[in-house]
């Protein structure tokens, strides 16, 4: 089983530079700004049922944290700095999802041969991509009604 945790973390985190990579390229792309406003679950009530919140608490507690550290309200609140703080979240929410989409096939593929290994992946998949960019979206429409006082 630790094999399959440990396979699972390298193929996740490797969907992470891939996403990064990805994103990069299509950030050129004059259809990007059709990404930039996608959102998954608008409701809040669903948000929480999945245990958003839970996971908001681990990365504001633990080392998660200094993962994109940049992307935090500095106490200079103004609409410039929150908009840029708004692309932050959308370039890291949409390389989180490229990264999700991108270990799917993975997770198929591997489900043939060993269902706990498909399982494990898939797990650590939403855990580490699905959920930090659903996170990103529930950050974003907050920065949006923060960026519409502003305007």
């Amino acid at each position: 089983m630790l094999n399959y945790i440990l396979y699972s973390l390298s193929v996740t985190i490797f969907s992470w530079l891939f996403g990064s990579f990805a994103n990069e390229y299509l950030r050129e792309k004059t259809y990007y700004n059709r990404f930039a406003n996608i959102c998954l679950i608008e409701n809040e009530h669903i948000n929480k049922l999945i245990g958003l919140g839970v996971f908001k608490w681990i990365v504001k507690k633990t080392f998660f944290k200094f993962l994109n550290a940049q992307i935090k309200i500095t106490n200079k609140v103004g609409l410039k700095n929150l908009i840029e703080l708004r692309n932050q979240m959308t370039y890291s929410e949409i390389s989180h999802l490229i990264g999700f989409v991108v270990v799917l096939p993975i997770i198929i593929l591997w489900g043939y041969n060993s269902k706990e290994l498909a399982t494990t992946l898939l797990i650590t998949n939403i855990l580490l991509n699905l959920y930090p960019s659903l996170l990103q979206q529930q950050n974003k429409r907050r920065i949006d009604q923060l960026i519409k006082t502003y305007s």
